[in-house]
């Protein structure tokens, strides 16, 4: 069964999560998560210092943290520390946050949209509009962007087809095809635009859609 990498949002906040078919389960960016919780601009070393208070304590919660590869900030799929939603539950438990609640309803509501989707893909295309709703886009834009991402599935299974396989690879192509508009690579005109985990085909001018996909 298919494996992906999606970003969903909570209170307008990106967390980056992966859908792992074969197992049925969700995992979620563990840096992600700590962000949203606390408001902290230094996730990962609040990460860094939980993990030794955890360990401190006895816990084996960190230790059964694994890694995946999710979009980092330089576009480029990158491994980072992911929880599934049970170690999550888990990890909610040890950081005081007022939006531990409203977060665990979060998870419990997505783990049901994959339920439905699984039943009805339409329904995966209708959320993905109503989360860039969510995020202040307007209905132009969305329509404009639904239609890069058409381009960019065809373009993507092109170089399936020709034997280039997704990470590296096709992080290779997407710089190409970057620079040879913006005279930037992916890294720099993410930069230049002042991006962290946004993605970058979600922040270019529609004109330049059909060239990025």
């Amino acid at each position: 069964m298919k494996k992906e990498n999606t970003i969903n949002v909570f209170e307008q906040k990106q967390v980056r999560t992966h859908w792992d078919g074969e197992q049925e389960k969700w995992y979620l960016s563990v840096i992600d998560v700590i962000e949203v919780l606390t408001g902290t601009d230094r996730p990962r070393k609040y990460w860094s210092d939980l993990k030794a208070k955890l360990r401190k304590e006895g816990s084996e919660l960190s230790e059964k943290i694994g890694q995946l590869k999710m979009p980092a900030p330089d576009g480029k799929l990158r491994l980072t520390d992911v929880a599934d939603t049970e170690q999550v539950f888990r990890l909610i438990q040890s950081i005081p946050s007022p939006k531990a609640e409203p977060f665990k309803l979060w998870l419990a509501e997505l783990a049901s949209e994959r339920l439905d989707e699984m039943q009805d893909p339409e329904i995966t295309i209708d959320r993905a509009l109503e989360q860039y709703l969510k995020l202040g886009y307007s209905e132009n834009w969305i329509n404009q962007r639904v239609k890069s991402i058409e381009i960019r599935k065809e373009l993507t299974d092109e170089w399936k087809k020709r034997g280039m396989k997704e990470g590296g690879q096709f992080a290779t192509l997407t710089d190409i095809i970057t620079k040879a508009w913006s005279d930037k690579t992916t890294k720099e005109y993410k930069i230049l635009k002042g991006l962290k985990k946004e993605n970058l085909r979600d922040n270019i001018y529609p004109v330049r859609y059909k060239i990025v996909g």
